[in-house]
């Protein structure tokens, strides 16, 4: 009996991005599902205006990791800040996707195994699991919170950066939640109502006299 059954290769191996962009697709069949299911955690129905303070674990290099590395940085922060910070204080959203697939070559390993195996002829590998291509600066995981859970949710991205390969570094951000605004323009702008909410975001609100009166006629029309 030849077993060509092995253990999970180390990070190490497919850290770089060296080739181009391969994803799952009808050429690339038979791809693992990744590890990491879940890319919202925590009170993701909490409105906009709920949690102000957002942090984020942001990347500086240029690298792939892997669906399993970012699933042990999501159970890792989730389970600190659901502990220290209590679980209906925060959203928590992972950032980065593993679409890129990598590849295996197995080899065999046993009596013989030179009259079965190419060797590196006929080298191209089977897929063996899915990784995410992030740049330096790119966002990996960000979390909106209360204010009152600010130094749980740093301390939480700080350990889940320990299980990512290369260097992160946690920041945090000037800006309300996970919108575009800053807390000073968006405590204004939902004043004059130039914005409103709309879920974990902020929408604005068209201030055009002449598109509300003409929204106003359809809604009269309809009703």
């Amino acid at each position: 009996v030849y077993s060509t059954h092995m253990g999970r290769r180390p990070a190490r191996c497919y850290r770089y991005q060296k080739n181009k962009p391969y994803p799952k697709s009808r050429f690339c069949r038979g791809v693992p599902d990744p590890k990491i299911r879940i890319f919202d955690l925590g009170r993701k129905k909490a409105t906009v205006d709920e949690f102000p303070c957002c942090v984020h674990l942001i990347s500086l290099e240029k690298e792939q990791l892997s669906s399993e590395s970012l699933e042990a940085a999501r159970i890792a922060a989730n389970k600190y800040i659901t502990t220290k910070g209590g679980k209906d204080n925060f959203h928590l959203r992972v950032r980065a996707h593993p679409f890129h697939v990598m590849r295996i070559n197995k080899m065999l390993s046993c009596a013989g195994a030179d009259r079965l195996q190419t060797g590196m002829s006929h080298s191209y590998g089977k897929p063996t699991g899915t990784v995410a291509r992030v740049d330096i600066g790119d966002v990996l995981i960000s979390v909106r919170s209360k204010d009152s859970a600010k130094g749980a949710v740093i301390e939480a991205l700080r350990r889940a950066s320990m299980k990512c390969p290369g260097r992160q570094k946690v920041v945090v951000s000037s800006k309300w939640g996970f919108t575009r605004y800053t807390r000073e323009q968006f405590e204004t702008k939902m004043e004059k109502g130039e914005i409103v909410a709309d879920g974990a975001n902020a929408k604005i609100v068209c201030m055009n006299p002449f598109i509300i009166e003409k929204r106003m006629a359809l809604m009269a029309g309809t009703a």
